[in-house]
């Protein structure tokens, strides 16, 4: 299989890739997203998710950690304004069974679009509020979450917990050394778009921002390993944190300057390991 952005020829740069959106999305689903299930379970387990919860997830993208919290008996609504191939693999997760008919799950809601959708004045206040894409890796990456965040603290009750996530510091993130293929591809003038290592107050100031209170923080290990290079190639070019660099240069010269990267992380089984810190923030709404 070919990585899931594809081109036969170079393009000029500041071009905008050809990009399969629905290979993108499923390759999200199937390889990447699982990722980061350590860091769900983390989280759950420690704001004791169940059948009490009310969760809005802010970003829901194919809706992994919605099931996850819905397995545990929680009443899920996910928004995504921005990404409907990943959210109507989320609808197939939640709404329908193994045999693509539809199901009842009690209290499960999925919505293109953004908080004040989910708003229903009929339905109790939302108790948890959830944003799990990775914040503070490309510039300017942690401004329209904290709209996101003014939007949806109205439909929660007074000291809700919301949970933001970031990325670990970069030395002890095994794949920092492969998203900077993204910065060193991307011109910065260009560009706002490109990967920087995160820092130790994005999540802190983006909560202030946005008006919460931190109420506690943790680190969880999420290792992100592949069967092999390729697989490893396709999840990460599915985050879309490598597409500024496809702009500025070429999805070829992408490709390939990324598999050279990975390769260092090839074992010798042939599958790619990668340790990762993930770092998570729980702030309270006012």
């Amino acid at each position: 299989m070919t990585p899931t952005l594809v081109q036969s020829h170079r393009s000029p740069a500041g071009a905008t890739p050809r990009v399969d959106r629905c290979a993108r999305a499923r390759d999200w689903a199937e390889i990447q997203e699982r990722m980061l299930v350590p860091l769900y379970e983390a989280v759950y387990e420690r704001l004791e998710v169940g059948g009490a919860t009310r969760l809005l997830g802010l970003g829901c993208g194919s809706g992994l950690a919605l099931l996850m919290a819905a397995s545990r008996g929680a009443a899920v609504t996910g928004v995504d304004p921005s990404q409907p191939e990943r959210l109507a693999l989320a609808r197939e997760r939640l709404l329908r069974d193994g045999r693509g008919e539809a199901r009842a799950r009690t209290g499960t809601r999925l919505i293109e679009g953004g908080p004040a959708d989910a708003a229903d004045p009929g339905l109790p206040a939302y108790n948890l509020v959830t944003a799990f894409q990775p914040i503070g890796c490309t510039a300017g990456d942690s401004e329209g979450l904290s709209g996101l965040l003014e939007a949806a603290a109205p439909l929660a009750g007074r000291g809700t917990p919301v949970v933001l996530v970031g990325w670990g510091p970069p030395e002890r993130c095994a794949t920092s050394s492969v998203l900077r293929v993204a910065t060193k591809l991307t011109d910065p003038l260009r560009s706002t778009g490109s990967w920087r290592p995160a820092l130790r107050d994005d999540l802190e100031e983006v909560a202030h921002r946005a008006g919460l209170k931190p109420d506690g923080s943790g680190r969880v290990a999420c290792p992100f390993g592949y069967a092999d290079v390729e697989s490893a190639a396709r999840g990460l070019l599915s985050t879309g944190l490598f597409d500024a660099a496809a702009r500025a240069t070429d999805q070829v010269q992408v490709d390939k300057e990324l598999t050279e990267a990975l390769h260092q992380h090839r074992r010798g089984d042939g599958t790619v390991w990668m340790p990762n810190v993930f770092r998570y923030l729980i702030a309270l709404t006012p």
